[in-house]
């Protein structure tokens, strides 16, 4: 092989680019020529067009008992920063607050001009030296022989500084955290808006802590709480803690039988097997299999204790999730508290400073958003998830396929939807503006269960009314997220000029989504049994939906067009935006100001030479040689 001049290697790498950046042109216009029916075929029939301001009105006052309601919108920044042989991990949250009065002529705003005096935000800044975020930051470990944790893989100091996530899951922390805080101690707020998905979220933190293995060197575990320690099997007991009987929540069914199962026995008492299948509605053999199955391993796993077929929860468990929430509490204050001196990542536990992981924070992250959730079901706040940037694909590639099978829906134009554009959004997209005319905005796609994120046509018998998991045959639980797509603006000078498709979700609420006309049944061939699969969805815009019409029409009046930025997104969560942003850049004056101390400072400045790396002091050179 030949070595090329410079200059052709630089056109080559020109050429490459041109030519992908042709055929993806040529790619997408062939996709959307396929589709091009698919509006008037399918999607006219689950796209939602008209929204009645007075329904709104009605439908404020019966879910929060007032048509006056405050709202919040919280929003999260991080910053990662080397500053000699240290990183600094900075993570925040934020909230702006207001009003919205739901009145029959449109929503009426009031934003709160006093979000620096409230103080409605929480943010902690962590300083390690690089050697030491090998011990926080879990993705770098693995466990050795005696359970004792080793690095799994070389690592340099740019790799660690690279490669480290513990600012992301600080900020994530906070953002559910002040969430919770704000619906447990605001009486007037009914309204509470992310800026991220609670479906995905909540997927990703479940995933995040399912290696059981590595719970042995989280430092929350043996921490002590109310005279009694928080053991592993705290972590496990509470780790699908979203509990609502009115909704079956957690489902009968899967890997969340043992679940339903023990907080079916935290609520009701000693039940013998007969009972708990009554109550739990399981008359097959195959699942009462399950459920003894279910039951004698949490026996032996100390969860539940039987005598004489009779079973009931372990005392020590009884107040497990209180354990658990005053543990959130305990790392909360450590973590966005007034501490000055310590390192807000280092806890005491058992006479030893240790330091809180990564692995830590995902489990703190995780029961904070069920508190939340729990809180937002017993005062009735909306709890509400938008994502202005998102590559779901599950309504194109899952939800369709399935109502197309079990004829839900009907389509000629089935086929072509497997050429359609990748995501969901791009597809939304495109047909909103081939279809402007006819689809002006505001408009929202039906409402649909969040677990069809998981969930396909069965993939080896493909029997009509039968669904599968998408990954490991696993189908994440239903009834408790619904999800949509929506578009709120377009210029007045081009209707063609639009906002972009937003992703929403939100909460489920029993008294208004649970209903036979949006129930839909399915059967999933799981463990060794045959088990049902009830997910929520709005098959179509005959089927009444009282709360997104209040949502949609909410959200129409948040959103700006006169604010390029904001066009077509949502103001609150811009303003929270906006003042996480301002808040980043303080402290990045704060930390790039302490460097100069630091190298200014008479009694520290001959040990400056050494505490930079490398890198550092040929980069700093570098960049004054330029300069010169």
């Amino acid at each position: 092989m030949s070595v090329s001049p410079l200059s052709s290697q630089f056109k080559k790498t020109g050429d490459i680019l041109r030519g992908s950046a042709s055929d993806q042109i040529i790619d997408y216009t062939r996709r959307f020529e396929s589709i091009k029916g698919i509006y008037d075929s399918l999607l006219k029939d689950l796209t939602i067009k008209e929204f009645n301001t007075k329904h709104a009105v009605q439908t404020a006052k019966t879910f929060f008992g007032s048509s006056k309601v405050g709202f919040a919108a919280v929003d999260g920044t991080e910053y990662t920063k080397p500053l000699f042989d240290l990183l600094i991990f900075f993570g925040a949250s934020y909230a702006s607050m207001g009003t919205i009065e739901f009145n029959d002529d449109g929503p009426a705003l009031n934003y709160s001009t006093k979000t620096s005096e409230e103080s409605m935000g929480i943010s902690s800044c962590i300083p390690m030296y690089v050697n030491e975020v090998v011990d926080a930051e879990q993705t770098f470990m693995e466990l050795a022989a005696g359970d004792a944790k080793t690095i799994s893989k070389p690592l340099t100091d740019e790799m660690v500084v690279n490669n480290a996530s513990i600012a992301n899951w600080v900020m994530t922390f906070s953002e559910f955290y002040l969430a919770y805080k704000l619906a447990a101690n605001r009486p007037d707020l009914k309204v509470l808006l992310m800026d991220r998905s609670l479906s995905t979220t909540h997927g990703s933190l479940i995933f995040d802590t399912k290696h059981s293995p590595l719970w042995k060197t989280c430092a929350i575990q043996d921490c002590e709480i109310g005279g009694k320690k928080v053991d592993e099997n705290d972590l496990a007991y509470n780790r699908h803690r979203i509990v609502n009987p009115a909704l079956c929540l957690p489902p009968a069914r899967g890997d969340y039988l043992r679940y339903t199962i023990v907080y079916l026995l935290e609520e009701k008492g000693p039940q013998s097997l007969d009972q708990v299948c009554s109550l739990l509605g399981i008359d097959t053999n195959d699942r009462r299999k399950r459920v003894s199955r279910f039951l004698e391993h949490a026996v032996k796993e100390g969860y539940l204790r039987e005598n004489r077929g009779t079973y009931e929860v372990q005392p020590h468990y009884r107040d497990s999730w209180t354990r658990v929430k005053a543990l959130v509490e305990a790392a909360s204050s450590q973590l966005f508290g007034g501490h000055t001196t310590a390192n807000p990542l280092l806890i005491e536990k058992n006479g030893r400073k240790c330091w809180l992981t990564t692995l830590d924070m995902a489990f703190l992250t995780l029961f904070s958003l069920y508190m939340l959730i729990e809180e937002c079901w017993r005062k009735r706040i909306l709890l509400l998830g938008i994502t202005k940037d998102t590559t779901a694909r599950d309504f194109k590639t899952h939800l369709i396929p399935i109502c197309l099978n079990n004829g839900i829906w009907h389509s000629p134009l089935s086929q072509e939807l497997e050429k359609a554009p990748n995501t969901d959004r791009m597809l939304l997209q495109y047909v909103s503006i081939y279809n402007q005319d006819k689809l002006p905005t505001p408009w929202s796609l039906i409402e649909y269960d969040s677990a069809f994120r998981m969930t396909i046509p069965e993939f080896e018998k493909h029997r009509p009314g039968y669904v599968s998991g998408a990954i490991r045959n696993r189908i994440s639980p239903e009834r408790t997220f619904l999800k949509t797509y929506i578009q709120l603006s377009e210029a007045r000078s081009d209707p063609r000029l639009r906002s972009n498709v937003l992703f929403i979700d939100r909460l489920a609420y029993p008294e208004y989504d649970l209903r036979e006309d949006t129930l839909v049944r399915f059967k999933h061939q799981y463990g060794g049994a045959e088990e049902p699969v009830e997910a929520l969805l709005f098959k179509n815009t005959g089927v009444k939906n009282e709360l997104q019409n209040m949502i949609v029409v909410m959200l129409k009046a948040m959103a700006h067009t006169s604010i390029p930025e904001a066009f077509g997104h949502n103001m609150p969560l811009f303003i929270a935006d906006n003042v996480a942003k301002w808040h980043n850049s303080e402290v990045r004056r704060i930390i790039d100001s302490t460097g100069v101390w630091v190298a200014n400072n008479r009694d520290l400045r001959q040990f400056v030479f050494y505490m930079s790396t490398f890198r550092e002091r040929r980069d700093e050179l570098e960049s004054s040689r330029r300069t010169s």
